[in-house]
């Protein structure tokens, strides 16, 4: 068991401190903002409820067992006073980044390794000098107790002991660590992800589809083979001459990066801002916790079930 001190209680924070806790370590939580570590008790008891009756976690981990795995703290010395592993999850703005990090620099274990959460920021820049060989990037995904993949990037001066510390950490609590050996804005996934937002929005723009429209054709195409096989093994059953000839037709011309989006710009001047607000590109009636719940109820389900399916993996030997 490790002690963990996470950083920020918001949408990854509270979520992250939750994966700690059932992973078997001893978590500490704080945010800057009380308003915001407040509430996280309440977010973590929801999301911890609804894995138990969905049998992803121990059905004997109540409210109080997680009051005591997680422990919330308005100080940030005390949040990191003794941590092992100090988890990042704040505000993703350089400048409030580089200024935690000179907090840490002086409150935390000289020992502690520092992981950011951070999406896209190369933060190793942001860290003090003495932090450097105990630094290194975990990116994950939204929600984090559901989603496995957990990006690891160490730092350029990263001691390789502290970097496989962490990956053997993340294994033993079940996820996915995915090792990159450099800094790439987006990593693997959230690159990919971005080029399918840069496309779905001028597909919006252009008027050329709805977004139910857009959304049908990724959950009943796309969607239906990617866990199963992937991108290239999905090629590799297609054929790879005929990915050979899509590439020498030169039919697909990529959209050109604005930094925006007419439609979603509309959106956010109207308050409609996602679930929280009630709407965005679909209207969200009701309580946004128990659609939130309903999310992560069908995300079980299709967890639970591609663990039965399985996928290509181990049937293949990679070039």
């Amino acid at each position: 068991m490790a002690r963990v001190a996470v950083i920020g209680a918001g949408t990854m924070g509270h979520a992250l401190a939750l994966v700690f806790a059932l992973g078997g370590h001893q978590v500490r939580l704080t945010d800057s903002n009380g308003a915001t570590l407040a509430r996280a008790q309440g977010l973590m008891e929801k999301a911890l409820a609804t894995l138990v009756e969905g049998g992803e976690a121990p059905a004997d981990w109540t409210s109080a067992h997680l009051a005591q795995a997680v422990t919330r703290h308005p100080d940030l010395a005390a949040a990191v006073d003794g941590a092992e592993l100090i988890v990042e999850a704040i505000i993703e703005t350089p400048e409030a980044k580089h200024a935690l990090f000179e907090q840490l620099d002086a409150l935390a274990p000289p020992e502690a390794v520092i992981a950011s959460n951070t999406s896209h920021l190369d933060v190793f820049p942001l860290i003090p000098e003495a932090r450097q060989a105990r630094a290194l990037i975990a990116h994950w995904y939204t929600p984090p107790y559901l989603v496995d993949l957990v990006d690891v990037i160490p730092g350029p001066h990263c001691e390789p002991a502290a970097f496989e510390g962490v990956m053997g950490m993340l294994r033993a609590m079940g996820k996915q660590p995915l090792g990159l050996k450099k800094f790439v804005p987006g990593y693997v996934a959230n690159r990919i992800q971005a080029a399918i937002g840069l496309e779905v929005q001028h597909l919006l723009d252009e008027g050329v589809a709805s977004p139910a429209e857009i959304d049908a054709a990724i959950i009943h195409g796309l969607a239906l083979r990617l866990p199963i096989l992937g991108v290239f093994a999905k090629a590799d059953f297609t054929g790879l001459a005929l990915s050979q000839a899509i590439l020498a037709n030169k039919s697909y011309t990529p959209p050109p990066v604005r930094g925006r989006s007419d439609t979603l710009d509309r959106l956010v001047a109207e308050g409609r801002t996602g679930v929280l607000a009630g709407a965005g590109y679909y209207d969200w009636p009701g309580d946004p916790a128990a659609l939130f719940e309903a999310r992560d109820r069908r995300l079980i389900a299709l967890k639970q079930a591609m663990r039965e399916i399985g996928t290509m993996a181990g049937l293949e030997r990679s070039e």
